[in-house]
């Protein structure tokens, strides 16, 4: 066969010169998710309601976010995406869900010793439709944190202001919630911000922040019914709980994650995988 008949092989279009640069690039996948976590929260906290309608959405959330990322990733940076490999996805996801559900159940502990938590009957049905829309919320939020921002704030400055800048931002967002105080955005900074960056930082995958992330908010409200970050959105879990006693030990209406137990275990938690990614080489 001639040369002249042979097909050229398919190439990859690029994005346009103006998004090409990285501050044009990181602000157009921030506002892209940020839309996607603004329209579709509402709907995976309404459809929670339902445990099948639940965990529908919280599947079709995360595919759906997934999925862009993958998109738009590979048109704007022309390359794959091996941070949401699917090799790597059952294992790591399964791995950090066992880890956040293990920090929250030693956060309570520590709670309860404190006497700051009391726990009541709740639903089986009501813990199986948290558990869906705390999965599309995980996926989408780190996504946006550690996928978007985290990942290209690191490309320009290293891993040390990524963690901090994306740490922050992922603290400050929990201020629009209706219990929000300062110090509960700080300490959901500190055990959820730095604890997912450094996640990400010392395996170079997000599957394994995004189980954390589930695992941590699946454990709190969809087990034990704690307020999840000052919001008032789930639906409930297979128990209920109350805060009891000062705020410091219980978190008060912003929930257990504003208590110093929590901040203290996710603190640790984020210096040891600190510590892996170095160890690892991966911290840049």
């Amino acid at each position: 066969m001639s040369n002249e008949t042979a097909e050229a092989s398919p190439t990859r279009s690029g994005p346009p010169r103006w998004l090409r640069p990285l501050g044009a690039r990181l602000v157009f996948l921030l506002v892209v998710f940020l839309a996607f976590e603004s329209l579709l929260t509402p709907l995976l906290t309404a459809a929670a309601r339902n445990p099948v309608t639940g965990i529908l959405a919280g599947v079709a959330a995360a595919a759906t976010a997934l999925y862009a990322y993958a998109k738009l990733v590979s048109w704007l940076e022309e390359r794959d995406t091996p941070e949401i490999s699917r090799a790597t996805a059952r294992p790591q996801l399964i791995r950090g869900t066992l880890i956040g559900v293990g920090l929250f159940c030693l956060t309570l502990a520590l709670m309860f010793v404190s006497n700051a938590y009391r726990l009541h009957g709740g639903s089986f049905g009501d813990m199986i439709g948290t558990f869906g829309l705390m999965l599309g919320v995980a996926v989408i939020e780190e996504l946006l944190f550690r996928g978007v921002l985290f990942r290209i704030v690191e490309e320009r400055w290293g891993s040390t202001i990524a963690l901090i800048v994306s740490g922050v931002l992922f603290g400050g967002l929990h201020l629009l919630n209706p219990d929000a105080t300062v110090w509960g955005a700080l300490a959901v900074a500190i055990e959820g911000g730095l604890l997912a960056g450094a996640a990400y930082a010392a395996t170079r995958t997000l599957w394994l922040p995004i189980g954390i992330h589930l695992g941590w908010n699946f454990a709190e409200s969809g087990i034990f019914g704690a307020t999840v970050s000052g919001a008032d959105t789930t639906v409930g879990g297979l128990f209920t709980g109350t805060p009891h006693g000062p705020a410091i030990l219980s978190g008060g209406e912003f929930g257990p994650e504003a208590s110093i137990w929590a901040v203290l275990i996710g603190g640790v938690a984020a210096y040891l995988l600190v510590r892996k990614a170095r160890k690892r080489g991966n911290w840049r």
